[in-house]
C-alpha cells in the first residue's frame, strides 16, 4: 500500500552477523559507532512492540524525562486555558500549581543578597581557616585616629580562596645520604614520621573510593586524569587500592545491615546493572535467571537513616530478606514502602506494605498532553497532599501527629480522587485500556497501599528517597558501564553504602573512610562504634 513503511521484524542474531560480515572494512572507533546505532535500533523496536509504550514516554527515554513539578507540567494548560476549569479552592491560584513534591509558593524567595556568590564561608566546612592579624595594631591598644578609644575584636573581615591540585598528589623525598671515602660506611638520614611503610596512604585509598563510587569516575578516566598532572596512577593500581580498603572496612558495611534491619520503615528498588564476568548465572532458587540488579534498600531507624546497595542477580525483595534477616526477634514488622511490583516484597518475612505515590502520580504525567483537564484534577489533589506533608516536616511532627494532620487534611484530596475515578470507570466516561484508563485501574488496584499514610503512624509517601539512593549506582553504570567481576560488585556495594550513608547523615565521607582505615582494628573488634554518626566519639580518629 502506498504511503505505508515496509516493517519488517528486527533480530539481533541477524544484526549481529551482518555487523561481523561488516567489521573488515571498519576501525575500531566506527565499529563501535555502528554496534551502538544498532542496539539502539533493536531496543526501540522491543518497546514499540510493548503495548505500554506511548509517545510521551519514548521521548522521556530518548531525551530524558522533563520537570514532573506540577507548576511545569501544567504551565502551557495555565497559559492556554487559565484557570477556570481548576478543582482546587478558587482562592488558592499560587498554590494550586505548586510542585508535588513540596515547590515552594511564590513569595518564598529567600532575599540573600546578591554579589556575595552562591555560598558563603560557613559552607566550607572542609576548608582551611587561616588567621590573618593585624601587622601593626592590637586589641587593648590606643585608636591611632581619635588617640582616646581603644581597640576591641570585631567581626573579622572573610575571604574565601580556592585553590586547584590533582585529587591525588605525591611527595618525592630524597633521603641524603653520606659515604665515608675511606670505610665506605654509608650513613643515611631518617625517614619521614610515617613515610616508607606503604606508597599510597589511607587518603589515597579514600579519594579513589570516592571518585569511582561515589561521583562515578572510572578507574581508566583517573589514570587518564593523574597521568597529565604528573601523578601517574594505574587504574590496575588503583583497584588494588580500592578492594584491600573495602576488605579492611566491611565490618562497618556489616555493622550498616545489621542496624538497618531494625528500621521502623524500609524503602526498597531496584535498577539493571551488569556483571561481565559473573561467576553463578544465577541464584538456586531461579537457576534460569540472567538478569543483574543493583538493589537500593533505605532503612530509617529512629534517630539515623542508612543506605544499601546489593548488586547480583537478587531482586530487591530477596536482597530485603537478606536483611531483615537480622531483625531481632520480637520487633513489630516494618512498614516497607516500594513501587507495586511483587519482586520488591520479601517472601519469607512479613511487612506493612505502602506503594509509592509518585508512581501512581507519573502515569498521569505521561499523559498531561491528551487529557489535561483529568490530569490536572489529579495532579492538583496530590500536590495539597504533598504541601500537607512538606508542613508536616517543616513543624518536625512526631508519626503520631503526622498521622493525625494527614487523617485531618490529606483524607479529603484522596477522597475526591477515589470518587472521581470510580466514577469515570463505572460510567465509562473513560476508556479502561486506554493511556488514562490504565492510569485510574493501577492506583485503584493498589489504593489500600497507596493511601497507608492514612491509617499507619510513619508510613511515607513515595519512594523518593530510594530513587535518589540508586542514583549513585545509576552513575556508576553511566560512566564505567559494568562491574568486571561478582568481586568488583561486592567493592562498589560497600563503598556506595558508606559513602552514601554518609551523606543521609551530613557526615564528611573522606574523613569518615579515612578514619576507618586508621582504625581497622578498633573497627573490627566494635564495629557500632564506627558509623557515620558516631565514630569521632570512640576517641581513636585522626
Amino acid at each position: 500500500m502506498k504511503g505505508v513503511a515496509n516493517v519488517q521484524e528486527i533480530k539481533r542474531e541477524d544484526l549481529q552477523r551482518l555487523l561481523e560480515r561488516a567489521r573488515p572494512a571498519l576501525n575500531e572507533a566506527e565499529y563501535e559507532q555502528l554496534k551502538a546505532a544498532l542496539d539502539t535500533l533493536v531496543y526501540l523496536t522491543q518497546l514499540l512492540g510493548k503495548k505500554s509504550t506511548t509517545i510521551q514516554r519514548l521521548r522521556q527515554i530518548l531525551f530524558g524525562a522533563s520537570s514532573e513539578k506540577t507548576a511545569e507540567v501544567l504551565k502551557a494548560m495555565v497559559k492556554g486555558v487559565g484557570r477556570e476549569g481548576s478543582s482546587l479552592d478558587p482562592g488558592g491560584e499560587e498554590t494550586a500549581a505548586a510542585s508535588a513534591v513540596g515547590e515552594p509558593v511564590a513569595g518564598d524567595a529567600h532575599g540573600k543578597a546578591k554579589g556575595h556568590g552562591r555560598n558563603g564561608a560557613q559552607h566550607y566546612p572542609g576548608a582551611n581557616t587561616v588567621c590573618v592579624a593585624h601587622p601593626e595594631f592590637k586589641a587593648g591598644e590606643r585608636c591611632p585616629q581619635c588617640r582616646r578609644g581603644k581597640l576591641y575584636p570585631f567581626a573579622p573581615g572573610v575571604l574565601v580562596r580556592v585553590v586547584g591540585q590533582a585529587p591525588l598528589t605525591a611527595t618525592v623525598y630524597e633521603i641524603e645520604k653520606l659515604r665515608c671515602n675511606l670505610c665506605l660506611e654509608v650513613f643515611s638520614a631518617p625517614t619521614p614520621a610515617g613515610v616508607g611503610a606503604h606508597k599510597y596512604d589511607a587518603g589515597a585509598a579514600s579519594m579513589i573510593a570516592l571518585l569511582k563510587y561515589g561521583s562515578g569516575v572510572p578507574f581508566y578516566r583517573l589514570q587518564g586524569l593523574q597521568e597529565s598532572l604528573g601523578v601517574p596512577l594505574p587504574a590496575a593500581t588503583q583497584w588494588e587500592i580500592a578492594k584491600n580498603t573495602a576488605a579492611l572496612i566491611k565490618p562497618a558495611f556489616d555493622e550498616l545491615i545489621r542496624q538497618g534491619a531494625q528500621g521502623e520503615v524500609l524503602h526498597n528498588d531496584d535498577t539493571t546493572m551488569k556483571i561481565l564476568g559473573r561467576v553463578s548465572e544465577g541464584l538456586p532458587e531461579a537457576p534460569q535467571r540472567t538478569g543483574v540488579f543493583t538493589s537500593g534498600i533505605v532503612c530509617r531507624c529512629q534517630q539515623h537513616t542508612i543506605a544499601l546497595f546489593f548488586t547480583g542477580a537478587r531482586h530487591a525483595g530477596e536482597n530485603l530478606a537478606r536483611v531483615l534477616a537480622h531483625r531481632a526477634q520480637g520487633l513489630a514488622a516494618p512498614i516497607q514502602m516500594c513501587d507495586a511490583l511483587s519482586r520488591n516484597v520479601p517472601a519469607a518475612f512479613e511487612t506493612i506494605v505502602a506503594n509509592c505515590l509518585a508512581h501512581a502520580r507519573r502515569k498521569y504525567v505521561e499523559v498531561v498532553p491528551q487529557f489535561p483537564e483529568a490530569c490536572r484534577f489529579v495532579l492538583e489533589n496530590l500536590a495539597e497532599v504533598y504541601r500537607h506533608d512538606a508542613h508536616c516536616r517543616q513543624q518536625h511532627l512526631k508519626p503520631g501527629e503526622r498521622l493525625l494532620y494527614h487523617q485531618q487534611h490529606s483524607g479529603a484530596p484522596m477522597e475526591r480522587i477515589e470518587c472521581w475515578m470510580a466514577q469515570q470507570l463505572d460510567e465509562h466516561r473513560v476508556e479502561p485500556n486506554g493511556a488514562l484508563g490504565e492510569a485510574m485501574r493501577y492506583m485503584r488496584k493498589h489504593w489500600k497501599e497507596l493511601t497507608l499514610f492514612l491509617r499507619t503512624a510513619g508510613a511515607p509517601l513515595d519512594n523518593n528517597i530510594t530513587e535518589q539512593c540508586l542514583n549513585r549506582a545509576i552513575l556508576h553504570r553511566k560512566n564505567a558501564l559494568f562491574y568486571k567481576s561478582d568481586q568488583g560488585a561486592q567493592v562498589g556495594d560497600t563503598f556506595m553504602s558508606l559513602i552514601h550513608t554518609c551523606a543521609l547523615a551530613q557526615v564528611n565521607p573522606f574523613d569518615y573512610l579515612t578514619a576507618l582505615q586508621a582504625n581497622a582494628a578498633a573497627l573490627s573488634e566494635n564495629p557500632g562504634q564506627w558509623l557515620p554518626w558516631n565514630y569521632r566519639g570512640a576517641g581513636l580518629s585522626p
